[in-house]
């Protein structure tokens, strides 16, 4: 009985880190992909409200070599997956039910290949959420299941009118699947770095990571 039980144990635990996910690839156009420019979380845990690790996720304040370079107002994506290099796209982006909010900052920064995120100024440029709902049927289609329709692309316009330098671009899951109580939001993030040419000279106001979010959000 002990034995049955540790096993069912263990395979829920298998089956929730599979429906993990961490975002892998940045499409500067509709044509090309690449993951050179992504700080990549070392697991596809979840990361917590008020976890140090918020900004950028675990070691996300370690750069990488590589930029990516755009232009300011150009449409890019970014690209979500269970497993590192798993790009299948009959598997869920994002599974077991983890629906929720998608999410896009970007923060401006001296050098995006060593600025720390969790000292980043963070303002939100694209969000999408529950997009439709049939409360009779208890159906509920939200970004996250728009991801996965896409093969966990993520489509969304750069500010046209933002500065030009380096900057951080943090994509993020909310999943809400146990969000019910305090605390229970899941967040899957992962930083990009970005060289954005041309725009203009706004200066959006910010929000720190951990901080923009409080354990008894809505």
């Amino acid at each position: 009985m002990k034995l049955t039980s540790t096993i069912a144990a263990l395979a829920g635990l298998i089956a929730t880190a599979n429906a993990h996910a961490t975002f892998q690839y940045f499409w500067p156009d509709d044509t090309t992909s690449t993951n050179t420019c992504v700080r990549a979380p070392p697991s596809n845990s979840p990361v917590g409200t008020m976890d140090a690790t918020m900004s950028c996720n675990v070691n996300g304040d370690t750069g990488v070599a590589s930029k990516c370079t755009v232009a300011a107002g150009s449409t890019v994506s970014v690209e979500m997956h269970q497993q590192p290099g798993d790009r299948t796209c009959t598997t869920e982006a994002i599974g077991g039910n983890h629906d929720g909010p998608v999410i896009i900052y970007l923060a401006k920064v001296g050098d995006s290949s060593t600025a720390a995120g969790s000292t980043a100024s963070w303002f939100k440029i694209w969000q999408n959420g529950l997009i439709t709902a049939d409360a009779t049927t208890q159906t509920y289609y939200w970004a996250t299941d728009a991801m996965n329709d896409n093969c966990g692309k993520v489509t969304f316009t750069l500010p046209s009118d933002i500065p030009p330098g380096d900057y951080l671009l943090r994509a993020e899951v909310i999943a809400l699947h146990v969000a019910f109580s305090s605390g229970g939001a899941q967040h899957y993030m992962s930083c990009y770095q970005l060289t954005i040419t041309g725009g203009g000279s706004s200066s959006p106001a910010g929000v720190a990571f951990p901080g923009a979010y409080s354990l008894t959000d809505p």
